[in-house]
């Protein structure tokens, strides 16, 4: 028991100055580079970008992917997982046609190459189909040219068009753009995707839904929920971490994440997030933007409690932090 009380924090450490200068020490020290994930052909960003783009809370990451668990007979055979990768990867009209643009005659040509849609499995009839819907009554198909004359036949239109009939989602989970098949250590196969669709790959009969994984932690708060995507901002800090040889305590990550999803969503740290949130007006002006913080307390006639560290060593008082948390009352007479 003794053993057990000498590990647990003392009351009034600066929990969050330590974890600050744990993880900031060792963030000037890493590198700028990207790394090459295997097969994916993907330059995903490790180390400082990678770091930056999580406390900043990205709406997305530079580079999304996931890695797919399968179920057990899939992931025993790799002819069986390669099935699997086929049905999720994304295919667009720009793989399996030419989209061409005729600003003369103010009208677009689909060419479908057949070659091209008996490799990715599809139908002449439903991409016709799918192109149609898009176009609506401007396109006429004759065999595998469809005509498509835009009703605005401006230069812009036209090539607005075109843009949407490139991106055409014909077959497979949006925005999945390529797959590839990778042996794990355990001797099983799962696959690793350039690009994120969190939800639509875990409906997927042959995938292990419980260990989906994507890199995107704002769609796992989406999907999953935001102790989910506390969890997985607090193992991606790390990993950046690990991945540069930075032995950071694994503590000061959990205490990260959980300042950033305290609130339900996950909040980014700096002014726009935590920073700019706290409870004291001087704490707020000793970050960023003084002159803004300080003019819109005085306008509402804030009040400052004086609790945190920054405002007491602004005015001069004892910070409560350590011994300076206790306050002691001496009666006279």
């Amino acid at each position: 028991m003794a053993t057990v009380k000498k590990k647990q924090v003392d009351v009034g450490e600066a929990v969050g100055i330590v974890a600050a200068q744990s993880i900031g020490e060792p963030g000037t020290q890493m590198t700028m580079r990207t790394f090459h994930y295997a097969g994916v052909a993907e330059q995903v960003p490790t180390g400082l970008p990678r770091l930056i783009e999580l406390v900043d809370a990205r709406k997305e990451p530079k580079k999304p992917i996931m890695d797919i668990y399968l179920e057990d007979d899939c992931a025993n055979s790799y002819d069986k997982a390669k099935d699997v990768a086929k049905e999720i990867e994304c295919t667009t009209l720009n793989k399996v046609a030419y989209v061409e643009e005729d600003f003369e005659q103010k009208k677009i040509l689909v060419t479908f190459e057949q070659t091209e849609l008996d490799a990715e499995g599809v139908s002449l009839a439903e991409a016709v189909k799918r192109v149609k819907a898009v176009a609506g009554s401007h396109a006429s198909a004759e065999g595998s040219v469809i005509t498509i004359t835009p009703s605005v036949t401006s230069l812009r239109n036209i090539r607005r068009m075109t843009n949407k009939l490139k991106l055409l989602h014909l077959k497979g989970v949006e925005r999945i753009a390529r797959t590839i098949v990778v042996k794990g250590k355990d001797g099983k196969y799962f696959i690793r995707t350039s690009g994120s669709n969190l939800e639509k790959v875990m409906a997927h009969p042959k995938v292990d839904s419980s260990r989906a994984y994507t890199n995107d932690v704002q769609e796992i708060c989406r999907v999953l929920g935001v102790e989910a995507a506390r969890n997985s901002l607090m193992n991606e800090i790390k990993q950046v971490l690990d991945m540069q040889n930075l032995s950071v305590d694994k503590r000061h990550c959990m205490l990260l994440a959980d300042a950033m999803t305290m609130g339900g969503d996950i909040n980014s740290i700096g002014r726009h997030g935590l920073s700019g949130e706290k409870a004291g007006v001087l704490a707020r002006a000793a970050f960023e933007e003084t002159v803004k913080h300080l003019i819109n307390a005085a306008v509402k006639g804030e009040d400052d409690k004086l609790i945190g560290v920054t405002e007491n060593i602004i005015v001069g008082q004892t910070v409560p932090v350590g011994t300076g948390l206790v306050k002691l009352k001496m009666k006279l007479g």
